[in-house]
């Protein structure tokens, strides 16, 4: 049956303006705007931590535009080859524009996902830790296949990746391993692989052939901005001085010197009089308050990740894929239902479909809790 291109291209189209209605093109020129000009200053590398975010977000930004312009080039291109073949009855032209059609569908598809995505932490990048579970080799073995797998992944997007912690086992693999992953919505995207995954295979480290079932947990966390330095309102604080106590000699102890900070929000008290001017004590106890501030900071953002992480189990009854390398070679998502038959491709970073399927069906429970 012949391809009904008429029909195809406007349900091309409109699924293309509702991805740009979300990604918003012109906010994007804005903000591109905004970062070239921040990107412009001659002193934006005085404060390195600032200069890679700047330039990071301006990376992002243009990539995320270039993106969405090229799609629509790429749409256009497609309208004027349907138009070509038809008009001369060319059926190799045809063919062309039939094959790119399905191609454009597919890539299409993978970008409409994104536009699923609007949980608060979603834009972040990614903190993701592998942990081996129950399976003695296998499982550790199965852990660092997870890394590599995750990793060529990354690689086959242009995603930027650090591997911040790993920790090898006596025997094959890894204990665990922690890397992030820096791109436009990493974690909104990487989020649908936390949970259990399952292997069962023919163990290369049996002797009796056996078959073996480990497990592997995957944990994925936003990674949260913070910085080295607490911004503290002056309305937020409670002055207080008052005389110095204890061995200093005279200055300090005839002299209103000491000073005692309270941050009414949070109700950390410091107090300082080791210094010899209530300007030193001062800026002392600034210093202090802000330490605290930070480990707080640190403490709450911790909480909030543990919570967004959940409790993850690598044991049987709790696990979300399974991966069949014995008899039928499969990966098998059970949210989902979404199959591989080819488990090495998987392994070999070919991930796109077992996501966008989870990011989906996420999307649909969502709105299944919502009505109900």
């Amino acid at each position: 049956m012949a391809t009904d291109f008429p029909t195809e291209l406007s349900a091309l189209q409109a699924t293309f303006a509702q991805i740009s209605a979300v990604s918003d093109p012109e906010a994007l020129k804005a903000k591109i705007a905004d970062l070239e000009s921040q990107a412009a200053a001659p002193d934006l590398w005085d404060d390195q931590d600032n200069a890679q975010a700047v330039t990071s977000a301006l990376s992002n930004a243009n990539g995320e535009l270039e993106r969405l312009e090229t799609f629509r080039r790429r749409i256009e291109d497609l309208k004027v080859l349907v138009e070509l073949g038809t008009e001369g009855e060319d059926a190799e032209t045809l063919a062309e524009a039939e094959t790119e059609l399905e191609v454009l569908k597919k890539d299409l598809s993978s970008m409409e996902v994104r536009t699923l995505m609007s949980g608060e932490w979603d834009e972040r990048n990614a903190v993701v830790t592998i942990r081996s579970g129950a399976g003695g080799d296998d499982a550790t073995d199965f852990a660092e296949m997870l890394l590599r797998m995750y990793l060529r992944w990354a690689e086959r997007h242009g995603y930027a990746t650090k591997v911040l912690d790993t920790s090898y086992a006596e025997g094959a693999g890894i204990k665990s391993a922690t890397f992030e992953v820096n791109a436009p919505y990493a974690f909104g995207t990487l989020s649908v692989e936390a949970g259990t995954h399952r292997l069962a295979r023919i163990s290369p480290f049996g002797s009796a052939d056996k078959r073996q079932t480990s497990f592997a947990a995957v944990e994925v966390i936003p990674q949260i901005e913070s910085t080295d330095h607490v911004e503290v309102a002056e309305a937020d604080l409670k002055i207080d001085v008052f005389r110095s106590s204890g061995p200093g000699g005279q200055s300090v102890n005839t002299t209103d010197s000491a000073v005692r900070i309270t941050h009414l929000p949070s109700g950390i008290v410091v107090s300082m009089q080791d210094e010899k001017s209530q300007i030193q004590n001062r800026a002392a106890a600034m210093r202090v308050l802000q330490s605290r501030l930070l480990l707080l900071k640190k403490e709450e953002e911790a909480a909030q990740k543990k919570e967004l992480a959940g409790d993850i189990k690598a044991s049987w009854g709790d696990q979300m894929r399974s991966y069949f390398l014995y008899g039928q070679q499969l990966v098998k998502d059970l949210r989902t239902g979404y199959e591989v038959g080819n488990p090495q491709v998987v392994f070999d970073g070919d991930l796109d479909g077992l996501i966008d399927a989870g990011i989906r069906w996420r999307k649909q429970q969502q709105v299944e809790n919502q009505a109900s």
